[in-house]
């Protein structure tokens, strides 16, 4: 037997969840190795409005959560990423990005600053992979734990502060866009982060195992809130212009021409002492030879990912990386690489679905607005415990 068949008849790993999720009639599917919930009864759009509307409850618990001990943590995880981790107050958090030499993204993460290290929420296929990258490459003093055991749930949507206050200290809802707090849900300890992948107001829960299916039902009790799978988590992100790794970003891409520049740190693009940083700086300088870009197809027919995109003349510039139906936009959305020369917003293109092409354009990113929440001034002292 070969090792990819050998891959193949591994049995998938299960959730916390597995078993609430199976009750709530979610169809199952295989994902990053797990046993995933794709959709519920009331199918992806219905799913996908809610959350825009209400509030969506998602099982996430397949990311990998990695805690690194060590006051020099911050210090020692920016030989390998573009961010400004040292400047992160205790209970803030960032999106950062892990390089190869070349500048290549092996993987995109978030990384909360702790007393005495940080904790980090990495992609569920790259899980093992970063594990042994962070090992490898942080030299000694710095111990690299991994939390795969535990659970990890999303709650997005407008009104998930609302059902978090009522379930939490009230505190919660005052919480600043990408901080993190600890406090008591369902009588369950979690470590709570606001951020999210939807492009609305969200909050993730991370917490003991044993406690998340008593944490996800009394969320569900909670009349704005329903069971979301991973089918209306695409089309969320998509809509909100966010990248999906394997698909959008990978080892071939750099920032600069995925678009997420905006994570480089300024410190370190002065300092230049990041994987990668000669191609880097000099994309940021010159420009890359293409870049992600939103696309709107003008007919009813979506393009999906591999989709063939040409310029008027019939010339290929590009393809696409993500694309579906955007239930909020009502219509076809994608995005994909396009040559540099034909990045330009409005610029015609033409789609090949099914070896006919079809005429489109790009268009701006994200192609709904984002609703991350914003404090109107510092938050009021609370009970929650910050970092």
């Amino acid at each position: 037997m070969s090792l990819s068949q050998s891959v193949e008849a591994a049995p998938l790993r299960r959730t916390p969840l597995s078993d609430l999720n199976r009750a709530r009639g979610a169809r199952m599917v295989p994902f990053a190795g797990y046993e995933m919930p794709v959709q519920y009864p009331g199918g992806i759009i219905a799913e996908h409005l809610h959350t825009r509307e209400k509030a969506g409850l998602f099982d996430v618990s397949h990311m990998g959560q990695i805690a690194l001990r060590g006051e020099r943590a911050a210090q020692a995880l920016e030989i390998l990423v573009p961010g400004d981790l040292q400047s992160l107050a205790p209970g803030r958090m960032r999106y950062t990005l892990l390089l190869n030499d070349s500048g290549g993204i092996l993987d995109d993460l978030m990384a909360t600053r702790l007393d005495g290290g940080l904790m980090l929420v990495v992609n569920a296929a790259r899980k093992d992979a970063d594990l042994a990258h962070l090992r490898q490459n942080l030299g000694p003093g710095i111990a690299v734990e991994p939390q795969f055991e535990r659970a990890l749930l999303a709650v997005q949507g407008p009104q998930a502060a609302a059902v978090l206050a009522r379930l939490a200290d009230p505190g919660v809802a005052r919480m600043q866009f990408m901080s993190a707090a600890e406090t008591v849900i369902a009588g369950a300890p979690c470590f709570v982060t606001r951020s999210g992948y939807t492009g609305e107001d969200g909050f993730e829960l991370s917490l003991a195992a044993e406690d998340a299916a008593a944490v996800a039902e009394a969320l569900l009790a909670q009349p704005e809130v329903a069971p979301v799978g991973l089918g209306a988590r695409d089309t969320l992100r998509l809509e909100a212009g966010l990248c999906l790794y394997g698909h959008d970003i990978d080892e071939t891409t750099t920032p600069v021409e995925a678009g997420l520049a905006w994570a480089l740190g300024r410190r370190r693009r002065e300092t230049g002492d990041f994987p990668g940083a000669a191609a880097i700086l000099r994309q940021l300088q010159e420009g890359p030879a293409r870049k992600r870009v939103g696309i709107r197809p003008d007919g009813r027919a979506p393009a999906r990912e591999g989709t063939a995109i040409t310029d008027a003349a019939g010339n290929p510039i590009g393809r696409v990386t993500s694309g579906g139906f955007g239930p909020s936009v009502g219509a076809p959305v994608a995005m994909g690489y396009v040559e540099t020369a034909h990045a330009a917003e409005g610029e015609a293109l033409e789609l090949v679905v099914r070896d006919v092409p079809r005429p489109a354009r790009v268009a701006r990113l994200p192609f709904v607005p984002t609703r991350y929440y914003r404090a109107p001034s510092p938050p009021a002292a609370s009970g929650l415990h910050q970092g």
